[in-house]
């Protein structure tokens, strides 16, 4: 594993995500089009809501991104279920940033609202988690809030993000 940063450029994430960052084997991230940030700005084992750590990340939203013609076409937003999975892309990162072993994998999480949107016309993505737990046996898993801005504004927020680390690929 490379040295730990508290914060990674967009070079670092598609290192990540050729498995290059953590090592094979190890956590990474989407390859884009779904990788759903440019750069995590702060990662920390420590503070956060908890004080049990965070990580934080940013899009710089671009009208002509992949998902707003095919969602929905004359009414275009960022689905949902993208900025959730960027919620738990972030999540296996600090897993495998913390140095743990194993492929990353979304099991879950526990309530998510939505009170607003992300359109061509927002400039600016902001995610945030905060670890509420990670816990390290036969399986390691994290556990966390998290919540998305759209221009300063929070307008998604899920509880209770678990991710885990397995040995074994998927399939």
């Amino acid at each position: 594993m490379t040295e730990r940063k508290s914060s990674y450029d967009y070079a670092d994430l598609l290192a990540c995500g050729r498995g290059e960052l953590f090592g094979p084997g190890n956590a990474q991230l989407p390859l884009p089009p779904m990788l759903m940030f440019d750069r995590i700005t702060e990662v920390s084992e420590d503070g956060g809501e908890r004080g049990k750590g965070f990580i934080r990340a940013e899009l710089d939203v671009k009208p002509d991104l992949w998902f707003f013609p095919c969602h929905f076409m004359g009414n275009e937003i960022m689905p949902g279920c993208l900025g959730l999975d960027a919620l738990w892309q972030m999540t296996g990162f600090f897993l495998g940033w913390l140095g743990e072993p194993g492929y990353g994998m979304a099991l879950s999480t526990g309530e998510v609202r939505f009170k607003g949107m992300v359109t061509p016309k927002t400039k600016l993505v902001e995610y945030g988690v905060d670890f509420k737990r990670v816990m390290r046996g036969r399986l390691v898993l994290g556990i966390a809030d998290g919540w998305l801005k759209a221009d300063g504004e929070t307008i998604y927020t899920a509880t209770d993000l678990r991710v885990g680390l397995s040995k074994e690929k998927a399939g």
